[in-house]
């Protein structure tokens, strides 16, 4: 009588373990192909191209390089206006080019940047369910926790392209069309052009980490759902609810909990001594924020029935 086949669980599948001689039976070290997986650098890099390679992210990352461009343009068009009317930094633009792209920042921080974002992390994994591509893609010898950490640093390294994409063309065309003039912080201290794109640089990581909590918030709906559409359109409810919510004055007691009430504290960063323990809450609180959604988003997938 022939012996039984033998079976090794990976993510997704049943694989046959090739039968083995008597005196190699134990040794689990003889399938390496079930035990190595696929290389991490690999898996990131394939993840990367996918989502840099989507037509509809470029088109995000195009947008947000057009806003600056519209910004500078309309400013050297109409000219300096007073009245404190737009952003704080507007009215900076003329002195210094490397206002446009705070003032860019600005503008883009409370629709466009969380859009674009929203629209990569809900499609994570709703995107895979909703090709049919999911339950082939578990078929790897990968397990679903790494599978999971993969997806969520490339929409990381997405969302930091995003932030520097309006970074560095606010900058250009600022530069082009206004110069590298006296830049004076926010406190009116004068800095030179490289403490001032040292500054700029700070505010991008600052907005960045963030706005990588928002995408946490993404990839946890992305696993509820296999409508990528519908994942975007509640993380994009959620963001925008939570700015109403943090305009409300008789709602302050509910502030510090709300996911985007720290994330124009960034201005901090552009005073003379910079207070970086003005800065510690909006980082807690991003932590925070990424590491339940995150965690939820793990315990969801990791015992998620994929049919699809």
């Amino acid at each position: 009588m022939s012996a039984a086949k033998q079976y090794a669980l990976v993510p997704g599948a049943f694989v046959p373990v090739p039968t083995l001689r008597p005196s190699r039976a134990a040794a689990v070290d003889d399938v390496p192909a079930l035990t190595t997986g696929f290389p991490a650098g690999r898996m990131f890099r394939s993840e990367l191209r996918l989502m840099f390679g989507r037509r509809r992210n470029q088109a995000a990352l195009a947008v947000l390089a057009a806003v600056p461009i519209v910004i500078a343009v309309a400013v050297r068009w109409s000219g300096p206006r007073g009245g404190g009317e737009g952003p704080a930094f507007l009215s900076l633009v003329n002195g210094n080019g490397l206002f446009v792209a705070l003032a860019a920042l600005t503008v883009a921080l409370p629709l466009f940047l969380p859009l674009a974002i929203s629209t990569t992390a809900a499609d994570a994994i709703a995107g895979e369910a909703s090709l049919g591509t999911l339950r082939y893609l578990l078929t790897v010898p990968v397990s679903r926790t790494r599978l999971l950490l993969t997806k969520f640093a490339a929409v990381i390294t997405y969302t930091f392209v995003g932030v520097l994409v309006i970074a560095v063309a606010g900058v250009a065309i600022g530069l082009l069309l206004f110069g590298a003039g006296p830049a004076a912080l926010l406190s009116g201290t004068p800095v030179g052009f490289g403490e001032a794109v040292l500054r700029l640089g700070m505010v991008c990581v600052y907005l960045t980490l963030c706005l990588v909590a928002l995408a946490a918030v993404g990839l946890f709906v992305s696993t509820l759902t296999e409508q990528p559409i519908g994942a975007t359109i509640a993380v994009v409810a959620t963001a925008i609810t939570s700015q109403v919510l943090g305009a409300v004055p008789q709602l302050e007691v509910i502030h510090p909990f709300l996911l985007t009430n720290y994330w124009t504290d960034f201005g901090e960063l552009l005073r003379d001594p910079i207070s970086y323990g003005a800065l510690v809450p909006g980082l807690v609180s991003a932590l925070i924020w990424t590491a339940v959604s995150a965690s939820a988003a793990w315990a969801r997938f990791g015992s998620k029935d994929v049919t699809s």
